[in-house]
């Protein structure tokens, strides 16, 4: 069998050596869907279907495909590099998280589900929720108001009507891997790791592809469009409410359930900014060390450590002033427990040293006390 540098792979996927990913990605998929040997009879399908998949098994792997390219040009440390690579990947983020920043007239916040999904998988998942921080001062908190937010979601496709096919009602089986979801590539002959077993690229694992893609939307059965809401915040809102739309969150793919518009209240008054949360962390951070050093009586070895912890934690905390109301005394309870939490077990570790330590000099010196005197 003919090694890897022997190999044109960008002649066998038919790309050119500064192909992208997505476009190896359609050129395998294409191939592949024509030489499988449950599609064509010919006698060599089979042997042509699995250089095929060894090829894009290659070139789509930043890695490898750096390596190949050493290789072919004689030089097998051009590959090499000393930072992460960036990986390849063939999805494009997940559709569900992250996002385009709302905009308009009434406000910013951040939209969940950025990403757009560009292959003919077919894999119905519900929407996630859009979450848009709405800031208000105290009074407005407390009296109520509406407000108006225009932002990017995606909503059901109109061409299919959110099931990501015009004319076919029922996903079909995957024609590159059969439906496992997954294909075996051999490359034992490579890099001497013999069969891989990866994602296949066509159905992205889920083992069906939507039979006729809409060309509006690729067949996810959704778009990303500008929607407007108009949000009632009620009255005595505080920090953290949070006020939700039914249905106007990111539609789901493939005809699912799309998520809700949550309106989160910001109210800044009632919000530690981060060096008072940072303080008052501090200071619960060495609670644990004054309360076990009391209790075991070695207090004196690190009543040092303890005081300044806890003026500067103090200082930090109360420097901007004191916050309204009950929420913001919550979150300084809340960033304190933070800091007992993380400093119990060594609190707790070193008071039993401290003890140890003191019990064993003071049984030593009794017992040498005892031989002078016998």
């Amino acid at each position: 069998m003919a090694s890897m540098n022997d190999k044109d792979y960008y002649a066998i996927l038919g790309v050119s050596e500064g192909a992208s990913t997505e476009e190896i990605r359609k050129a395998f998929q294409q191939k592949a869907r024509k030489l499988h040997p449950d599609v064509n009879k010919e006698p060599d399908a089979e042997e042509r279907f699995k250089e095929v998949s060894e090829a894009y098994a290659v070139l789509s792997d930043a890695d490898k495909r750096k390596r190949y390219d050493a290789m072919r040009s004689g030089n097998p440390f051009a590959g090499a590099s000393s930072s992460p690579s960036a990986g390849y990947g063939y999805g494009y983020g997940d559709p569900f998280a992250g996002g385009p920043f709302a905009w308009g007239p009434f406000g910013t916040g951040y939209n969940t589900g950025a990403s757009r999904k560009k292959s003919r998988s077919y894999n119905p998942r519900a929407g996630k929720d859009v979450v848009f921080e709405v800031n208000l001062d105290a009074e407005k908190a407390k009296a109520g108001c509406r407000r108006g937010v225009t932002y990017q979601r995606y909503a059901a496709c109109d061409v299919c009507h959110g099931a990501g096919s015009v004319h076919s009602e029922h996903a079909e089986t995957c024609p590159t891997c059969q439906g496992r979801g997954r294909i075996s590539v051999d490359l034992g002959s490579i890099f001497g790791i013999g069969v891989m077993e990866m994602e296949c690229p066509e159905c992205e694992g889920t083992g069906k592809v939507v039979a006729d893609p809409c060309q509006a939307c690729g067949g996810s059965g959704r778009t990303l469009t500008a929607s407007e809401v108009v949000v009632d915040i009620p009255a005595d809102s505080h920090d953290g409410d949070e006020v939700r739309v039914k249905g106007m969150g990111n539609a789901g793919t493939n005809g699912e359930a799309a998520g809700d518009f949550v309106a989160r209240v910001v109210v800044p008054e009632e919000r530690l900014n981060p060096r008072a949360a940072n303080g008052f962390y501090l200071v619960g951070f060495a609670l644990p060390f004054l309360v076990f050093g009391l209790l075991a009586r070695t207090f004196g070895t690190v009543s040092v450590f303890v005081v300044v912890l806890m003026a500067l934690g103090l200082f930090m905390g109360f420097r901007d002033g004191i916050g309204r109301g009950a929420r913001w005394w919550r979150h300084v309870g809340a960033a304190i427990g933070n800091g007992v939490s993380s400093g119990l077990v060594l609190a707790l570790f070193f008071t039993a040293m401290m003890s140890c330590s003191v019990g064993a000099g003071r049984a030593g010196y009794v017992g040498g006390y005892g031989g002078v005197r016998g």
